[in-house]
């Protein structure tokens, strides 16, 4: 392990990425300070899906086994037509993807995720937590790099990782860019209870992740909690824009959008249930994602829409990536340096794979002529063969510490 730094690294965000990230720098002795905005841990969220790239970054920081009682782990994704029930393909997960590239699939509550990952965090004597820290700017120079609250806080560090999100105060700052635009969709998530006592075949079942097409919506639910519960989330075209991930809306409303785009997963989701929904951002890539000192992650550097199931597993890789470039540095002349190593280790893939869920959206959400076209050619394709076009996201591997490449 590298000799433990005196400067912390300052991770202005305290999700998905910001965890790992703490977590992977602890790996090679480098202590960090998390801030978070929020007074204490977010209680929001709803499932979210781990594929075997991302498993790997989980295993490596050691938090994995504390998940893996937790996981739903189904055999197969069924795609469906929505309009007529119709099963348009299987594609394998289970052991069939396990063997392929030696990682399992998991779908989790997302707040057992990160409820793993804090408790990693608590652990760690490196890692310190500022809660209620509310970020307004950074000021960095040849130095450090200090963080401002909007309390009149402050904290000053080595390095700067902005994993501050979608909206991110960092990104904004470091190259002047434009708010992310609204993608024109909505989800809504629920979690419900799964159903006790059904054969596997049932649509809501513990075995089975479902993706119901219908135009210009469309629906994903998988197990969580080791099957004992189904995550629910319902993509569709509206206008509705606010900023919030977590905002109530009305069962009767996502109720009947159900209904009307898919009528055999409304009669097997039933009523009543409490959904949240959050309106979809994008942005154009960015050129760079660091500059002196800072260097971004996760969707403040690159937004991801939830079309490839990819966005938490691909914060996972930039924390583990981040970490390697890091671990050579041992004076203040190497840190810009090593975050440009670092944007130039992922930046490629992290744009290949945002291409790719945008496309996924517009496929799900096809009407007439071109829907028919499409369910044609799923019912063509072999499942196998479509998940084995998935090698390049899935067979991502960790590097060691050092070496990002």
């Amino acid at each position: 392990m590298a000799e433990r730094r005196k400067a912390p690294a300052l991770i202005a965000g305290g999700g998905i990425g910001g965890l790992a990230a703490a977590l992977a720098l602890a790996r090679i002795g480098w202590p960090s300070i998390i801030v978070e905005r929020r007074a204490g841990w977010s209680e929001a969220g709803a499932g979210i899906q781990l594929s075997p790239n991302g498993v790997r970054v989980l295993a490596q920081l050691g938090v994995a086994p504390r998940l893996e009682a937790l996981a739903g782990k189904p055999d197969e994704i069924i795609v469906w037509d929505a309009a007529t029930a119709h099963v348009l393909q299987r594609l394998p997960l289970g052991d069939w993807i396990a063997r392929r590239h030696g990682a399992p699939y998991w779908q989790v509550h997302r707040r057992d995720l990160q409820a793993a990952l804090v408790t990693a965090v608590s652990a760690e004597p490196l890692i310190s937590v500022l809660h209620g820290f509310d970020v307004t700017a950074f000021a960095s120079d040849q130095d450090n790099v200090r963080l401002e609250a909007r309390d009149g806080r402050s904290v000053t560090g080595d390095v700067l990782v902005g994993a501050d999100g979608v909206f991110s105060v960092a990104r904004r700052q470091l190259f002047s860019s434009p708010m992310p635009r609204f993608s024109g969709r909505t989800a809504a998530r629920t979690v419900i209870p799964a159903p006790a006592g059904l054969p596997a075949s049932t649509v809501l079942s513990e075995v089975s992740t479902g993706v119901w097409l219908a135009p210009g919506a469309h629906i994903v639910h998988y197990p969580v909690r080791g099957g004992r519960e189904i995550a629910v989330v319902v993509v569709r075209t509206e206008t509705w824009s606010a900023h919030g991930w977590s905002e109530p809306v009305a069962s009767e409303e996502i109720e009947a959008a159900v209904a009307h785009a898919a009528p055999a997963f409304a009669a097997a989701l039933g009523k009543g249930h409490s959904w949240r929904r959050w309106a979809l951002f994008e942005t154009e890539p960015l050129t760079h994602w660091s500059k002196g000192r800072v260097a971004l992650i996760g969707d403040a550097a690159h937004p991801t829409l939830p079309f490839l199931a990819q966005g938490g597993s691909l914060a996972l890789e930039d924390a583990a990536t981040l970490a390697a470039c890091l671990s050579p540095v041992q004076d203040a002349s190497g840190m810009p340096a090593a975050l440009v190593a670092y944007e130039a280790a992922r930046q490629d893939r992290c744009r290949r794979v945002v291409a790719a869920a945008r496309r996924n959206g517009v496929i799900f959400h096809l009407s007439g002529p071109a829907a028919f076209a499409r369910n044609l050619a799923m019912r063509a394709l072999s499942g196998e063969r479509v998940m084995a076009s998935y090698d390049w996201v899935y067979g991502w591997r960790p590097p060691p510490a050092g070496n990002a490449h």
